[in-house]
């Protein structure tokens, strides 16, 4: 089992991952032809493995990538990151696109979780006090007003914070407000999957209408802002309807053009929690793809170009005399049974 890049000389690193094949931070692997290459993170080019030492990494690499949670694919290349920071990448016809309850359940969950707790210490926070107001024979309606409002600023965030800066073109980056996020609102556009973002921010002033994001611009922002809207994540039921509702969108972002076509109203805090849910999931979703959509091209070139190079090499192997019989048996006719 080699160690270092056939090529640049780099150590190839290891992993304690894929027992049979403790080598490389990123593997590609080819379940059909049963082809499998280290890729040097020095150098990005591809060290085909020798033939005895494959068979088992690939069954194992092909486990952990359809049981990973996060992954994409194109038609020829599926990538995946695994545990303790490992790559997978897959050559072949990809899986089928899926989008499990589980991969946002754990982030929607904790959200609810952490809510809850917040509240039951302000609620505790608020009867302590009270309490201790009442002993001192201090007047409990200004106390209990005072303290309602930490709570009200504790679970549900301070109107005035600013909770994210985006980008509206022309260099203006816009800072928006908690209680921005009332106005934040999904618009449709001229053909039935157009959509617009449009948001309020700081610097505008009461009279001035939101601005209106388009494209990606609209992508980001939506990325920036829905987790902030979500903050109080979703239950089990929630998290699966909203599975439900981008399943229905066909595509991740089709759930914006969606929404507007279905809902009597674009703002988006009214929307019902599995809506939103949905919207963020597609955001996400988004931002995912386009993040690994240059890394999948390259990869799909590198690996093109490392087939022809395997093929030369698993050749060179067989005997001239296998290889001719495996030719003829290619082209022979069998004669049909009665």
């Amino acid at each position: 089992m080699f160690s270092t890049c056939i090529f640049c000389h780099a150590s190839l690193g290891t992993n304690p991952v894929i027992e049979a094949f403790p080598v490389g931070r990123r593997l590609a692997f080819d379940p059909a032809r049963g082809r499998l290459w280290v890729v040097c993170t020095h150098c990005e080019r591809w060290n085909l493995s020798p033939l005895d030492e494959r068979w088992e990494a690939i069954d194992d690499c092909e486990r952990r990538f359809r049981a990973t949670r996060l992954r994409m694919s194109t038609d020829n290349i599926g990538l995946a990151r695994i545990a303790d920071g490992m790559t997978l990448v897959r050559i072949g016809q990809p899986l089928r696109p899926e989008l499990a309850a589980w991969r946002y359940g754990d982030q929607f969950g904790r959200r609810r979780r952490f809510r809850v707790a917040q509240a039951g210490v302000g609620v505790t926070a608020v009867g302590a006090t009270l309490a201790g107001g009442a002993a001192v024979g201090v007047g409990v309606g200004g106390i209990a007003f005072a303290v309602t409002q930490w709570g009200r600023a504790l679970l549900y965030g301070s109107p005035s914070a600013i909770v994210a800066r985006i980008p509206i073109g022309n260099g203006i980056v816009a800072p928006v407000r908690r209680a921005d996020l009332d106005r934040l609102a999904v618009r449709g556009g001229t053909n039935a999957t157009d959509w617009a973002l449009c948001v309020r921010y700081a610097a505008s002033q009461n009279n001035t209408p939101p601005v209106e994001l388009e494209g990606e611009a609209a992508q980001r922002a939506a990325a920036m802002l829905l987790p902030v809207v979500n903050r109080f994540g979703g239950s089990r039921v929630q998290i699966a309807e909203a599975v439900r509702v981008l399943e229905e969108a066909v595509t991740p972002l089709g759930v914006f053009a969606l929404t507007v076509r279905q809902q009597d109203h674009a703002l988006v805090l009214p929307l019902p929690v599995p809506v939103r849910l949905a919207l963020e999931m597609a955001a996400h979703e988004e931002r995912e793809r386009r993040a690994l959509e240059g890394e999948l091209a390259e990869l799909e070139r590198e690996w093109r170009e490392a087939e022809e190079i395997a093929e030369i090499a698993d050749s060179l192997l067989l005997p001239t005399r296998v290889d001719e019989v495996l030719g003829g048996m290619r082209h022979r006719v069998e004669p049909t049974g009665t």
